[in-house]
């Protein structure tokens, strides 16, 4: 789409008319999250749907990995989220019509997904074929505070003429779902994945389902409860089957009467627990939501994300599109982690099914770099299901004939499910990024427990990969050889300089812990001469530089590849990885996502602000930008550099990626690490805040069109308060005990008393640099309008993220 299909409004995202050709993605933007339950954003009804979606984090069946060869060390076996109980059903008879917007007459149809309240709400005027006229309006909700509970409120009033109303309330298993995909085996691994164990009511409104995955051993169970209110007479029939429960409400109303429906379903799911265990933890997760009522559910709801906004929101004067869509994605990115509780987050969150609901290297890169300034304990319970997979983590290590943890590039239980080697398990780095999220935590939080416990243990056996990956040369530097950066157009490189810098981190970091945990490190088995080791090659890393072009090049030698031919490259052979052999494009200078800029983004420590410079100039003109996770960090250097006004527009893709829709596949779920990044665009880019080894800081600019940036974050036990204008900016303490800031460099201290107040002084932005042929980002116009999008090229879900592997 070129513009968005919801209204810009600056606590929700509104569509005002139906829209069918939009369905499956806003099916996505309208979904809601708990981070251990996801409904997607489908009618209650049930059809029309792009892509029916309920989604149990973790919740996976086996399927085969397809080789035209197989090799040593291949996964044999993946995994892919599965589609389970749907709670959300409510289908509608007006005098024996079903309620199905394709036919009769819509006149009104709006939808409204509040970021205040936690709620969808739906309003629906509808004529029957045969002139029946009914009210509807659904609310629906997915619990924040009671992890196993999603509710609906679902009220019908006749208008001008009596009317016998139906009211069919359901539970489906196994439902039918859009093609699976091309391999056959596939398909069929996937198809009716659920097996029936026990189905049975529960008084005259509930029931309770329970099954097992077919291939994957694990049991899950799904009941519903309803509260129903109106007229005498209504009647109320309940029945179950293997697939399917039903409670069957029927009236007749008047005009101006209603009939109030409120259903409250229940989840749960484990791999080892009994089938009686599961079935009582959802019976009894009902019964404490119907003690809380709706009333009660929606008051929670509320208060909840009251406490978050208070440490979160985010405020842009000037640009109502970015304004919605920051507030968007704090929103979802919390929902994706709110109540995880030792689960990963997956790259398309619980949204929908993208990328086969796996967790990548954008958790902790993109998404818990935001968690842990928002809402920490939310990135505490990611890194804690890390520390669960650390002995699959070593197996896997073992089997590459490396020591340590290596972390699966693509993951939903801790194996490894990548089938393609170039682009997934060379991708080692992902080993160095969770490590970096431990140590930003950590520091955020200043959460030593858990670095003791845990992060200790993660740091210690990370450390050890990159010790036996690596090897001193004969000059005695330390070198990184045959891996891949996250730059999937360049694959099996030595010396990439992103994995060099994360590693030595990594090793750095573990030094240091074992050093401040000696009882734990002794534990571990860590010796002082592995420790030494740690710091001999952190210290002797080898980070390459070409001192031709004053710049450092991605990985050995790249800059003397021959640059892509941008000139002659179509705008519909975008994305390249579709039209183009891996052979032309490993070969050559072309960029897919930023990887040397990310580097600079996130070890800044180890460039001068004149290489960063010179650095993002050349890959501008190098990078294409065939994923979702390239604008954020591109704004955020940007930013740094002086680029704001360039900064701007790459924070409106990031920002837009999935409200306007422009990669074309948000039908397959939302891009969680492109919304988490835009906030880090935003805090990190035009608020400049950085934070290690316990000092936070802050280098505010603001682009042209941006009159006021203010944001809340959390730090070691406080609640900071920024707010950013073109000539100065404005620090508050909300909460918590004085600190020590900087801006600009300059130190200051904060305290409850007084606001501080610090100069932004006047600079003039360098020369614009050049994107490729064609890949420049859209300009943020003004005046606030849509911008003119620049990419029209539909693409397939493969060629979006940096996730695609052609062997699976």
């Amino acid at each position: 789409m070129d513009h968005s299909a919801y209204t810009v409004e600056p606590w929700s995202v509104q569509e005002r008319e139906l829209d069918l050709d939009n369905l499956p993605a806003s099916e996505s933007v309208f979904a809601l999250s708990n981070g251990h339950i996801g409904l997607r954003g489908n009618f209650d009804e049930g059809e029309p749907h792009g892509l029916p979606g309920t989604y149990l984090n973790s919740v996976f069946e086996l399927r085969p990995l397809p080789y035209a060869e197989g090799g040593y060390g291949y996964p044999e076996s993946g995994q892919t989220v599965i589609n389970v109980t749907n709670g959300k059903l409510i289908r509608l008879l007006v005098n024996d019509e079903p309620f199905d917007v394709r036919y009769g007459t819509v006149h009104d149809h709006r939808r409204m997904l509040d970021m205040r309240s936690g709620t969808l709400t739906r309003h629906v005027e509808w004529t029957s074929p045969a002139d029946d006229h009914v009210r509807i309006t659904s609310t629906r909700l997915v619990s924040l505070t009671q992890r196993s509970i999603a509710a609906i409120c679902y009220e019908v009033e006749a208008i001008d003429t009596p009317l016998r109303i139906v009211l069919q309330s359901e539970l489906i298993a196994n439902e039918q779902l859009p093609d699976q995909g091309k391999d056959p085996r596939v398909a069929a691994a996937l198809e009716a994945p659920l097996v029936s164990e026990e189905h049975v009511t529960m008084g005259s409104t509930g029931a309770l389902l329970v099954h097992q995955t077919r291939h994957s051993g694990l049991r899950i169970a799904a009941g519903m409860r309803h509260d129903i209110e109106g007229p005498k007479g209504t009647a109320v029939e309940n029945e179950t089957f293997p697939d399917v429960a039903r409670a069957t409400v029927a009236t007749r109303l008047k005009p101006g009467e209603r009939l109030r429906l409120v259903k409250y379903l229940g989840y749960g799911w484990s791999s080892q627990r009994s089938r009686p265990a599961v079935h009582d933890q959802v019976v009894a997760a009902l019964a404490g939501a119907r003690l809380t009522g709706w009333e009660g559910l929606l008051a929670e709801q509320r208060e909840y994300l009251d406490e978050f906004w208070a440490g979160a929101d985010v405020e842009v004067e000037g640009d109502a599109e970015i304004q919605q869509a920051a507030r968007f994605a704090l929103f979802h990115v919390l929902q994706a982690g709110a109540r995880v509780e030792e689960r990963p987050i997956a790259s398309k969150g619980l949204t929908g099914a993208g990328y086969d609901g796996h967790s990548f290297w954008d958790t902790e890169t993109f998404v818990l770099p935001m968690l842990a300034y928002t809402q920490p304990a939310a990135a505490a319970d990611v890194l804690k299901w890390r520390y669960s997979t650390l002995d699959l983590a070593k197996e896997r290590a073992e089997t590459l004939g490396l020591k340590g943890a290596a972390f699966p590039w693509r993951t939903i239980r801790g194996q490894e499910c990548s089938g393609y080697w170039p682009a997934g398990t060379a991708a080692f780095h992902i080993s160095a990024d969770i490590a970096d999220a431990v140590v930003r935590y950590v520091d955020a939080t200043g959460d030593n427990q858990f670095e003791a416990e845990m992060g200790m243990e993660l740091l210690v056996e990370t450390a050890r990969l990159w010790r036996s990956l690596g090897h001193h040369d004969a000059e005695g530097k330390f070198r990184i050889d045959g891996v891949t950066g996250p730059d999937e157009y360049t694959a099996l490189v030595d010396n990439n300089v992103y994995t060099n810098l994360m590693a030595q981190q990594n090793l750095q970091a573990a030094a240091d812990a074992a050093a401040r945990h000696r009882e734990r490190a002794a534990e571990l088995g860590v010796s002082v001469e592995e420790m030494a080791s740690w710091r001999d090659a952190a210290k002797a890393m080898y980070i390459p530089f070409d001192e031709r072009l004053g710049v450092h090049p991605q990985s050995d030698g790249f800059t003397d590849h021959a640059r892509w031919d941008f000139e002659n490259t179509p705008p519909e052979r975008y994305p390249l990885l579709l039209n183009y052999t891996y052979f032309d494009l490993y070969r050559k200078q072309v960029v897919k996502q930023p990887d040397l800029v990310l580097a600079m983004h996130l070890r800044g420590d180890a460039f001068t602000p004149e290489q960063k410079a010179r650095n993002f100039d050349y890959y501008e003109a190098l990078t294409v930008r065939d994923s979702s996770l390239s604008a954020c960090t591109q704004a955020v250097m940007a930013a740094e550099v002086g680029q704001v006004e360039l900064a701007h527009d790459y924070l409106g893709e990031a920002a837009l990626m999935d409200l306007h829709n422009l990669n074309r596949n948000t039908s397959s779920g939302l891009h969680i690490a492109s919304l988490a990044g835009a906030w880090t665009a935003l805090v990190g880019g035009f608020g400049g805040m950085r934070a290690r080894h316990g000092q936070l800081s802050f280098a505010p600019r603001l682009p042209s069109s941006l009159s006021r940036l203010a944001f809340r974050m959390r730090y070691r036990g406080r609640r900071i308060g920024v707010t950013v204008q073109p000539d100065h900016a404005v620090y508050r303490l909300l909460e918590g005990p004085r600190i020590r800031l900087q801006h600009h460099g300059e130190p200051f201290t904060l305290d409850s008393a007084d606001a501080v107040s610090c100069p932004i002084e006047e600079f003039f932005p360098p020369p614009r640099p050049t994107q490729p042929a064609g890949r420049a980002p859209a300009f943020r116009g003004h005046d606030g309008s849509p911008p003119p999008h620049l990419r029209h090229v539909d693409a397939p879900l493969l060629g979006d993220d940096p996730h695609h592997e052609v062997a699976s």
